[in-house]
């Protein structure tokens, strides 16, 4: 097992070594923390799991459609993530048939960060889905971590536009154009300083990982 901070990275729990083109892992050169895991590249032998040291809180971010929901769903503990997927599924189902999610929005945005705030206030390890454009969520993520003593860590898709849209119309969801273009600059300037060794203000690491990659992450968990 190799640790890196307060990060701990594993296999299958930790025998699978990564497969990857132009791996990197690089520490933050300005303050000593911080820590970039390039995990891109060819599809992983077998299953993989991303290990956070207990308390600690993980943001899953990318574009939509990137499988920022799929990946939660698959490796997240059980009841040890706050999806805004799943708050916008559980108010459509209360929701008359055609009636236009921008009319309901607000109650999904309430009943989402009412949760995340619950599971915060509990101390409680969690993934958190991130959309990429809210910076302001990252920085009450990572404080919230500080006050406990922990830390915040970013796991970061690298979805292309068109695998980021194909995953729109198979999930029969889409965003606007305009929406769009502002998911795809805010996860561009995630990827450019994940990419010069920097992970985002306020996180002590960044994870890239592309789809291929994404797919071989069977748990994301938080050992004793």
């Amino acid at each position: 097992m190799r640790r890196f901070g307060p990060v701990t990275t594993t296999g299958t729990v930790d025998a699978v070594p990564v497969q990857r083109r132009g791996a990197r892992e690089r520490r933050r050169t300005a303050d000593g923390l911080g820590l970039v895991r390039d995990l891109r590249g060819p599809a992983l032998r077998g299953p993989r799991r991303l290990g956070f040291a207990e308390g600690d809180i993980v943001v899953v971010s990318g574009l939509p459609g990137g499988g920022k929901s799929t990946l939660i769903k698959r490796a997240a503990p059980e009841g040890g993530a706050v999806d805004s997927q799943d708050a916008r599924e559980r108010w459509e189902r209360r929701m008359p048939a055609g009636l236009p999610y921008a009319v309901y929005r607000p109650l999904v945005r309430a009943a989402h960060y009412w949760g995340l705030y619950r599971i915060l206030r509990s101390g409680a390890s969690v993934v958190v889905h991130d959309c990429g454009t809210q910076s302001w969520v990252r920085g009450l993520l990572a404080a919230a971590a500080r006050r406990r003593g922990r830390a915040l860590h970013l796991v970061l898709l690298d979805s292309s536009p068109e695998e980021a849209l194909s995953g729109q119309a198979a999930r029969g969801r889409g965003v606007s154009a305009y929406a769009f273009a502002r998911h795809r600059g805010a996860v561009g300037r995630l990827l450019r300083d994940a990419e010069a060794g920097r992970p985002p203000a306020g996180c002590a690491s960044a994870t890239l990982l592309d789809r291929r990659s994404a797919a071989a992450v069977t748990g994301i968990g938080f050992p004793d």
